[in-house]
């Protein structure tokens, strides 16, 4: 899985390269922590070296007693006879505003970006000398512990709607049956997903706002907050012709996750609705259902993919790389969904079949893409994996007919007559109604035992699922029927026989 996964990224790397924009380097700058703009480089400063001496300009008027006024001029350039708006606080300089500025601020010209960033500067001027005075820190305390509060209530307060409200409504929707919880696993995963997912941008919000509440955590949250704006938007995935960010491939992944939840909810709305009615087998319904859920979600996949404009031609080339890691750890998992595939169009074990399989015997429940659910008599789920119904010997008492023969074994007293035996075994099977009547009832003398005469009784049911249960039925109607008619049932006996009552002793002779 491993090498599969290097290929495919090796491949990817490949075609990652040519189509990429040139980003251009910029540096943030700060005051007490606040983000005021970005920088790029300017003539023979680089833009860290540029952002530092603009906040170094800035540190110090912080200080001052009187604010200064924040103000623009526009002087010649030198040489070249242009002229550049430069940024004053006071008499001090902070800035010049150059062409590079105006690409990267968004404004139209230098000196509307130049008016822009005067702005921010006076802003941030201010709130930091509000800042600095006494009292700022305790507001800021008790702000950061009501954000936290209301960010616990929320977290509690989604948890109680999402229980209380969202999922018994989902499940209304999704027209599952209620006595099987198992289908629902793509609708039980897509809740959690959501769950997690608000109460997690709750969280963020909340840590967030206090981050910003405190000049030295400003800085680090800005840090994370570009972090992972950088990561989840920037366009660097390229598939054919466009470039993706990680924000579009999650979205994709969540509309194929809502498509297969939608389209497990029409094929148990189309089994509920439609097909109980047609009045087919409980394995045909199955059956149909796997088909058109599996094909809708082909269907499904395939139209997402276009609608985004994801070349499926890339999408081959990566698969192809993760063929190979599928071939070398994922063999196992293949091997089940493909045996699931037979077990659906061959049929051999069906929902509803009673089946033996190893030290286990019960009712398939469900056969899915991966394992098959095996409902014991005891009403205990085991879950199958699906290749293993093709590796091993499995009995199918309702294959084909679900009419099946179950043998009674039956020991009678030496003193008892075999055919009132007979008659009392076949007077006991027509007080079961659980026994067909035809094929009849069968009684056979198997022979001659060490305590008793050997019988055995064959009956034929028409729910294998419930042989126990009969047998035990037809048991105490027989021991009823024997001692009706005076038959005795024998316990192992031994008959010791002393021939003669002597027995000879010998001292050893003393030496």
């Amino acid at each position: 899985m491993v090498w599969g996964i290097v290929l495919s990224l090796a491949l990817h790397g490949a075609m990652v390269g040519p189509g990429m924009a040139q980003t251009i380097d910029t540096e943030p700058v700060f005051l007490d922590g606040l983000f005021l703009f970005e920088v790029p480089a300017a003539g023979d400063l680089t833009a860290v070296e540029r952002a530092l001496a603009i906040e170094i300009n800035l540190e110090s008027l912080i200080e001052d007693a009187n604010p200064a006024l924040v103000r623009t001029e526009t002087r010649s350039t030198g040489d070249t006879g242009g002229s550049n708006p430069i940024i004053f606080a006071g008499d001090r300089y902070i800035m010049t505003v150059t062409s590079a500025d105006v690409a990267v601020g968004g404004a139209s010209t230098p000196q509307a970006q130049a008016d822009r960033w005067a702005d921010a500067l006076a802003a941030a001027l201010s709130q930091a000398r509000t800042e600095r005075q006494s009292g700022f820190l305790t507001q800021a305390l008790v702000k950061a512990l009501a954000a936290l509060a209301a960010a616990l209530v929320l977290h509690l307060l989604t948890g109680w709607l999402w229980h209380r409200w969202l999922k018994p409504l989902l499940e209304r929707l999704s027209f599952w049956p209620t006595d099987s919880e198992q289908h629902s696993t793509g609708l039980k995963l897509l809740f959690r997903l959501t769950l997690v997912l608000v109460r997690g941008v709750v969280w963020f919000l909340a840590v967030s706002y206090v981050a910003n509440l405190f000049p030295l955590t400003r800085r680090v949250s800005y840090r994370v907050s570009s972090s992972l704006q950088e990561g989840l938007f920037d366009r660097s995935l390229l598939l054919g012709s466009r470039s993706y960010s990680l924000f579009d491939l999650l979205m994709v992944m969540a509309t194929l996750l809502a498509l297969v939840v939608i389209a497990s909810t029409v094929t148990n709305l189309m089994r509920s609705r439609v097909l109980q009615v047609t009045g087919i087998s409980l394995a045909a319904q199955e059956a149909i259902s796997v088909l058109s859920k599996y094909t809708l979600i082909l269907l499904g996949t395939v139209v997402v993919l276009q609608l985004w404009g994801i070349d499926l031609s890339s999408i081959a080339l990566i698969a192809s790389g993760l063929g190979i890691g599928v071939g070398l750890g994922l063999q196992g998992l293949v091997k089940d969904f493909v045996s699931g595939l037979v077990l659906v169009f061959e049929r051999p074990v069906q929902v509803g079949d009673f089946v033996d399989f190893g030290q286990v015997n019960g009712t398939v429940a469900r056969i899915g893409s991966r394992s098959t659910e095996i409902r014991t008599l005891d009403h205990v789920s085991i879950i199958v994996p699906n290749s293993r119904f093709l590796d091993s010997e499995v009995i199918n008492w309702s294959h084909g007919n679900p009419v099946s023969r179950i043998r009674l074994p039956v020991g009678v007293s030496y003193s008892a007559d075999p055919q009132q035996v007979k008659i009392a075994l076949l007077e006991a099977c027509q007080k079961n109604q659980e026994i067909l009547t035809a094929p009849a009832p069968q009684v056979f003398f198997l022979g001659f035992g060490e305590s008793a005469l050997n019988f055995e009784l064959l009956v034929w049911i028409a729910q294998p699922s419930r042989q126990l249960v009969i047998k035990s039925d037809l048991y105490f109607v027989i021991e009823a029927s024997l001692r009706h008619h005076d038959i005795e049932v024998p316990f192992p006996q031994r008959d010791l026989h002393i021939r003669s009552g002597y027995l000879p002793m010998s001292r050893p002779s003393e030496a």
